[in-house]
Parts: structure tokens; sequence; C-alpha cells
């Protein structure tokens, strides 16, 4: 009977057999607690009795010599307490008669206070939801009267809408018929366009074709005027030029002879060596070193024609074509300079995007044309050379120097000239 009631104690009264317990275990000498209970005696009484309330009732309920010390201890240093918990607390710790029937008062007691509670707490929701109603119906009926009124409304609205709709329609149809005539006025008036743009056009072609014919055969006519004039002009200048070369030549000629001839001079005349140079019979002689190169060049109008690339790459190979270009031209202007002679260099001109910025005074500079290559325009320039003037060609080019000793030049190695303009 004792140990069911153990079991079944209501947890208020467990708290209160926790806190006795723990109360006395603190006041109590730890030869006189339960050997489970020691490590408990550091701690407070009140979290002795949070922490280890169970095992503490544990104890009371299964060691009757620890019931009776905590009650002696209990009654000897607390005041008795007139409340049910604490009496029926006490009855259990004396193992009294009545303690069964305290506690079965106490469950009692603690089952009516929550029902009651539980029955407060249902009237106090009931309350609440009734509240609660009454304002969701008082929410309610003001919709459904602001519902009557947006309908209302609405069918108003709807009302003046479908008056606005049939105007509107009225006005599309309306519009709709002004579009179809315009559309078709405009089909009309693109029709008419298209024939007298059509008429027009081909009027147009018929005085472009005919205009295009008078223009072809004014141009035809003009270009014949024109080459026939420019014909007539450049065989008037070429003779001109060759007529005032060869006077010139035939001056020089004539100058350098008296010159020999008044310092009592042996060897050659420069008559002999313009004569040597003539186009006709074997052809000019080609010149091995520089000593002869600057025999030829001490001629009077002696003319220097030089190959320009087939001697720059041979003497400046490691430099682009430009700097090539403008090393040798430099030094021509040099050469020109100091022997008097007239100097042409040529150079293949279908790859220059533009010429050397400055051209000594002196040195003429040509490029070939597209499609044409400086060995037609080198052998250009010595046919248009009047016979017996002193001409020298320079190049490495077997088919350029055997092509200009034809016409009485001097070829030249490009080594041979590369060596003379080392010493300018």
């Amino acid at each position: 009977m004792a140990a069911r009631v153990w079991d079944e104690l209501p947890a208020p009264l467990r708290a209160r057999l926790a806190e006795m317990a723990a109360a006395a275990v603190a006041g109590l000498p730890s030869a006189e607690l339960p050997t489970t209970l020691r490590p408990l005696a550091r701690f407070t009484p009140s979290k002795r009795a949070r922490v280890a309330g169970g095992q503490l009732v544990g104890e009371l309920a299964g060691s009757e010599v620890f019931r009776s010390t905590v009650l002696a201890w209990w009654l000897e240093h607390r005041e008795p307490k007139s409340d049910p918990l604490s009496a029926a607390a006490e009855s259990l710790l004396a193992d009294r008669a009545d303690a069964a029937e305290l506690v079965a008062g106490i469950t009692e007691r603690i089952d009516s206070t929550a029902l009651r509670a539980e029955r407060d707490a249902a009237r106090a929701r009931v309350d609440k939801l009734t509240a609660e109603l009454d304002r969701l119906r008082g929410e309610l009926g003001e919709a459904r009267v602001a519902v009557r009124e947006a309908d209302a409304e609405r069918d108003r609205e709807l009302v003046r809408l479908r008056a606005k709709v049939r105007e509107q329609g009225g006005q599309l149809r309306r519009a709709e018929d002004a579009v179809a005539d315009t559309r078709r006025e405009l089909a009309d008036l693109r029709r008419l366009t298209d024939q007298r743009l059509a008429a027009a056009e081909t009027a147009r072609d018929r005085e472009r074709a005919r205009a295009v014919v008078e223009r072809t055969r004014a141009t035809r006519a003009s270009e014949s005027a024109g080459d026939a004039r420019e014909v007539a002009s450049l065989a008037r200048r070429a003779d001109r030029v060759r007529l005032e070369l060869l006077v010139e030549t035939l001056t020089g000629a004539v100058d350098g002879l008296r010159r020999e001839l008044s310092l009592g001079a042996g060897g050659p005349r420069p008559a002999d060596l313009v004569a040597g140079a003539s186009a006709r019979g074997e052809g000019g002689s080609p010149l091995v070193d520089t000593a002869g190169l600057d025999r030829v060049l001490a001629l009077p109008g002696a003319h220097l024609i030089v190959d320009g690339y087939n001697v720059s790459k041979a003497g400046y190979p490691d430099l682009t074509l430009f700097d090539q270009r403008t090393r040798l031209i430099g030094r021509l202007g040099v050469l020109a300079a100091r022997t008097g002679a007239e100097v042409t260099c040529v150079f293949d001109g279908a790859a220059v995007q533009a010429g050397p910025d400055r051209r000594p005074r002196g040195v003429r500079v040509l490029f070939s044309d597209a499609g044409v290559a400086a060995d037609d325009v080198i052998r250009s320039l010595v046919a248009a050379e009047p016979s017996g003037r002193p001409l020298v060609v320079a190049s490495s080019d077997r088919e350029v120097a055997d092509g200009v000793r034809r016409y009485g030049a001097h070829p030249v190695p490009s080594a041979v000239l590369l060596e003379r303009l080392g010493r300018v």
C-alpha cells in the first residue's frame, strides 16, 4: 500500500518532498547521508531540489532510515506548516496511516482545481469566440452592403461602357469606310504614278544611251587628238633633249681634248672613248674596276644608270628595302656631287608604298610602274640617250648588262660600284 502511494504522488507533493529532503541534506553530516546523495551536498538546496528532485524522492521512498532522518531534521529546524501539502509530506515521512488519505485528498483537490481552470479557460474561449463571431457578423453585414453598392455601381458603369462601345463602334465603321476609300484612291494614284514613272524611265534610258554614244564619240575624238599632240610633243622633246645632250657631250669632249693638248698628256682621247661607247659595233666595254669606272664618270656629259635593288641587296642585305633605298640614294648623291655626272637610280615599284623622303641633288630616282620591270626601264633609258654619250649601267644582272651594251653603254658590276661608293 505504501509503495503504491509513493508511486502515485502528484507533482506538487513530489516537489514539496524534494524541497524538504534538499534542505535536510544541507544540514546533515555526510556520514548520515546515503552514499548516492553525498555528491549533492555541495549544491545549494534550491539547485539540489531542482536538479536531483527525483533522486531525492526516490531515496525517501526506498529508505525508511533516510525518511526518519529527514523528518527529524525537518521537525527540529523548520516550523510545522498547516498547509495540506506539508501535512501530507510529513504524514508520508512518518509512515502514518492517514498518509494515503491525505495524498488522495491532495490529488482530488489538484484535479478539481485543474477542472475549474479548464472550465474557466473554456468559458473564456467561448466568450472570445462569441465576441469574434459578433465582430465577423458585423463585418459580413458591412461587406454585403458594400458588395450591393459595388454591384450597383458596376451595373451603372456597365451601362455607360456599353453606350460608349456602341458610339465607338459607329465611329470605327465610319473610319473603316474612309480608309477603304483612301486605299482605293491610293491604288489608282499608284497605278497612274507607275505608268508615268515607267514612261519617264524609258525616255531617260533612251537619252542616257544616246548620251553615252555621243560621249564615247567625243572621248575617242579627244583621245585621238590628244594622242597625236602628245606623240608629236614627245617626239619634239626627245629630239631636242638628244640634240642638247649630244651638243653637251661634243662640247665637253672638245673641252677635254683642248685641256689634254694644253697639258701635253698622252694616251686615249675623249673622242676615242666616246667612239668606243657607240651603240654600233661591239657596244660599250665592261668596266671591271673602280679605276675604269672613275675614268668614264670623269668624261663630260657622263650618265650613270643604277639598277637599284640589284646594287642595294648586294651591299646592304641586312636592311629593310626602305633603308636600302635611303642609304644607296644618299651615297649616289655624294658621288654625283664629286664627279658631276648625271645619276639615275631605278627601282622596281610594284611593292613600294612611298618613295624616299629626301632625294639628293643630282640624283634622279625612278620607280617602275605596275606590270613593268625595272630592267625594262633601264633599257628604255639607255635607248633614249643619243649615240656617243658616255653611259654607265651598274648591275650584276647578265641580261641587263648584255642588253645595254648593244646601245653603247658600259656595264659595271654592282660590287665595283659599291666599292666606289665606299670611298665617298
